[in-house]
């Protein structure tokens, strides 16, 4: 199975995806390359920024993955 077809799977399943999750479920490195990819075959992909804590309790955002309706 490709990493594109990995992650279509994933955001029809559970409505959304972040790198963090990318690379520990599915070791994908560059989420947002893939996301492009699927965007060239036509699928609408929208993505949202949302911030959190680091394991050092810094602030960092990071990019939410959805499917469009």
């Amino acid at each position: 199975m490709k990493q594109t077809d990995r992650v279509l799977r994933h955001l029809r399943d559970h409505g959304s995806l972040t790198s963090l999750e990318a690379v520990t479920e599915y070791g994908i490195l560059r989420l947002a390359a893939r996301i492009s990819d699927l965007k060239k075959q036509g699928y609408k992909i929208t993505s949202s920024f949302e911030t959190g804590k680091n394991r050092y309790q810094e602030p960092v955002s990071y990019a939410v993955y959805r499917l469009a309706q």
